[in-house]
């Protein structure tokens, strides 16, 4: 049977360890509204792309499509992961995710977060290139800027034309899913909309620079938001993941604190009982 001191000192570190776990809930908690507010300003820049996409392409040569289009390389397969841990099955739900899709695909792959890539490595998969999670919303724009320079590299020496980019995507509350994205070749369908659908105004905005390089601009500026979307959505992925983790911690270690007090109190009360039968026992043998 442990001693009343054991039991006191193992009570102090789970209320320690409990402390943190409610630290770390609520920095997991904060950063999620952080990285759901970066989508939405994503998503308001992405809308300005958007229409100028439109209105470049509603007068779209052949040369300006085949600008966007090559088929002759191999597939980049982006994967988003973490580098920090107590976030459940998150990496390994994306690496899954990505190598089922990949199955019979040969590709070159890029890894984002240390993580995922032990991960990839566990299942006996090699990449390319690994580079670091950014830590704050902050720390998005340099990444992306990093990493479209990477697959720009890699797409001007014609080593892969095809990138595709594996993410968590939250969903609601601390849900997410794993999903794809071709990130390149830009899909031109998207910006194929009727004259009367670009602007709600009567006059349609107009342009002055040469077209195909007005073309080439904002088709790297499509690029880099789509970057930064996936670096958000999978960050606050990330963290209602941790959020999840340490939700269940607390309940446990809720319950194990619960546990422990109930035995260090029951010994107590045993304790107490037994010097009062001691003395009473001294003072009727002082009788006798």
């Amino acid at each position: 049977m442990e001693t009343l001191e054991s039991l006191r000192r193992r009570i102090g570190s789970a209320q320690d360890l409990y402390g943190i776990i409610r630290t770390m809930k609520a920095l997991a908690a904060a950063s999620i509204r952080q990285f759901e507010q970066a989508v939405e300003a994503v998503d308001i820049y992405t809308h300005t792309v958007d229409t100028g996409l439109r209105i470049v392409l509603r007068d779209q040569s052949p040369q300006m499509e085949n600008m966007l289009k090559k088929q002759n390389g191999r597939t980049l397969a982006v994967i988003f992961g973490t580098d920090q841990g107590m976030c459940g099955q998150f990496n390994e739900n994306i690496v899954s995710h990505a190598l089922k899709d990949l199955a019979n695909v040969e590709a070159k792959k890029m890894v984002i977060g240390q993580r995922a890539g032990s991960r990839l490595e566990e299942a006996g998969e090699s990449f390319d290139s690994l580079f670091h999670v950014p830590s704050s919303v902050d720390g998005i724009n340099p990444a992306v800027r990093s990493l479209l320079l990477e697959i720009n590299t890699l797409r001007e020496r014609d080593t892969v034309d095809k990138v595709i980019l594996y993410y968590n995507h939250p969903i609601s509350g601390s849900a997410y899913k794993s999903v794809r994205k071709q990130l390149a070749p830009v899909d031109m369908s998207l910006f194929r909309a009727p004259v009367r659908e670009i602007s709600s105004s009567r006059s349609l905005p107009m342009y002055t620079m040469d077209r195909e390089r007005l073309l080439s601009r904002l088709v790297s500026q499509y690029l880099f938001a789509q970057l930064y979307r996936a670096y958000a959505e999978s960050l606050a992925s990330e963290n209602a993941s941790r959020l999840m983790t340490m939700q269940a911690a607390e309940k446990n270690i809720e319950e194990r604190l619960d546990e422990l007090n109930a035995v260090f109190h029951g010994q107590r009360q045993d304790s107490i009982t037994s010097e009062l039968l001691d003395i009473v026992s001294g003072v009727e043998a002082l009788r006798e």
